[in-house]
């Protein structure tokens, strides 16, 4: 059935383009962005570069920091509540309790 000025003709035509461009969106995977964790330390070890931050559901978050990362530990303590954030993209299933902390990654004291 054809309306008066195409209207339904359009409706199918846009009807299987929009359905071809929602397919095809689900086949690439969403991008990753940086992620952050809030929590406590736990425990800081400046000589072996090693942080361990327990966030609010109880998971600790331990962490290995290089030395060209521009992280200095020396300056925080057990009990000091900080954002860990992870600055590079990390996909979902390649997150894990466990972490190397680079250049462009940040360790950030917050007030409680």
């Amino acid at each position: 059935m054809v309306r008066k000025g195409g209207v339904m003709r359009n409706r199918m035509l846009v009807l299987p383009a929009l359905g071809a461009f929602l397919l095809a969106m689900a086949a690439f995977p969403a991008h990753a962005e940086e992620r952050t964790v809030v929590g406590t330390i736990v425990s800081v070890d400046a000589a072996e570069r090693t942080l361990t931050v327990k966030d609010g559901k109880g998971v600790a978050w331990n962490y290995k920091v290089d030395r060209d990362a521009g992280i200095p530990l020396e300056g925080f303590r057990a009990g000091d509540r900080v954002s860990v954030t992870i600055g590079r993209p990390t996909p979902l299933n390649m997150i894990t309790a466990a972490d190397r902390l680079r250049k462009g990654d940040r360790v950030t004291r917050i007030p409680f």
